[in-house]
């Protein structure tokens, strides 16, 4: 099989994988637990992501069983895929806690806070200490230099996570830009093994897009936090220094905008951008 036909199987597989499991799990989505008001008070099912964590999962272990009888990659061989499969688990656990137990109108780092100086500790909170800790783990599996480097990466991988999140305010929008993240990305990783493990992940992302963009579901937290995550892991693998702190720095200007500034109405007042997030979604 040629590279790039490795990494359009990559897609295809994880495309194929979540639509199954939708599929056979379609009353798991009709669950009361998961029924939220969308940005339109339609009632929706949240947390729709889980399907996209588990379809990687499904997938990670198939390729894993295969490639122990020698069919494809041999067990180890391919490092980004277990990353990959963590920050797909880690994040996606903690955004659905928030998705699920998430109570009162504690918004952004300011509103987490606040609740904490006053005594309670949000799932907000839980979301944003566990995702720091999961991208240290993340961060220090990848050549390891020194703290200074372990650190920025961290903190590039959990302010994409916080990123995804932010920018999940209106049906596909979350999963249009990680799309258009992906493109250079994917052309930096080419057939190696980040573009076929990054590629899994993308295609299941694609699994649950359309009924995202027409208002069926929501990806909630736990889609929106694995996808800002599974990019930042990618630039984290990926790219030099220089490039991972240009990142770094517009990853610190936009979660901290975001603190004052609506997405949605900078979004509203900017033609082209308004154009592009309302791009195949349901004007009824």
């Amino acid at each position: 099989m040629s590279d790039i036909a490795s990494v359009v199987l990559a897609l295809v597989v994880g495309f194929l994988s979540v639509r199954f499991l939708m599929l056979a799990g379609r009353e798991i989505l009709e669950s009361p637990v998961l029924q939220r008001t969308n940005y339109r008070d339609h009632l929706l099912p949240t947390a729709a992501g889980i399907f996209v964590v588990l379809g990687v999962l499904v997938v990670e272990a198939g390729r894993s069983t295969l490639g122990a009888f020698d069919i494809g990659d041999e067990p180890g061989v391919n490092a980004a895929r277990p990353l990959m499969l963590f920050a797909c688990l880690g994040f996606g656990l903690l955004g659905f806690v928030d998705d699920i137990l998430a109570s009162g109108e504690d918004r952004g780092f300011k509103g987490h806070l606040r609740a904490l100086a006053a005594g309670r500790v949000t799932t907000g909170l839980l979301k944003i200490v566990g995702g720091a800790a999961v991208a240290f783990v993340l961060a220090s599996q990848d050549d390891f230099v020194s703290g200074k480097r372990l650190l920025s990466d961290a903190v590039l991988i959990a302010l994409a996570a916080n990123l995804g999140n932010l920018l999940d305010r209106a049906p596909g929008r979350v999963i249009k830009v990680g799309l258009l993240a992906w493109i250079p990305i994917a052309i930096a990783a080419g057939t190696g093994e980040l573009g076929v493990a990054l590629a899994v992940v993308i295609g299941a992302f694609c699994g649950v897009f359309g009924d995202d963009l027409r208002e069926r579901l929501m990806l909630g937290d736990t889609g929106a936090n694995v996808l800002g995550a599974i990019l930042g892991l990618a630039v984290v693998l990926e790219y030099s220094r220089g490039v991972r702190n240009g990142v770094l720095v517009a990853l610190i200007v936009l979660n901290v905008a975001a603190e004052f500034v609506s997405f949605s109405r900078v979004i509203d007042r900017v033609p082209p951008l308004k154009r592009f997030d309302r791009l195949g979604r349901s004007q009824i």
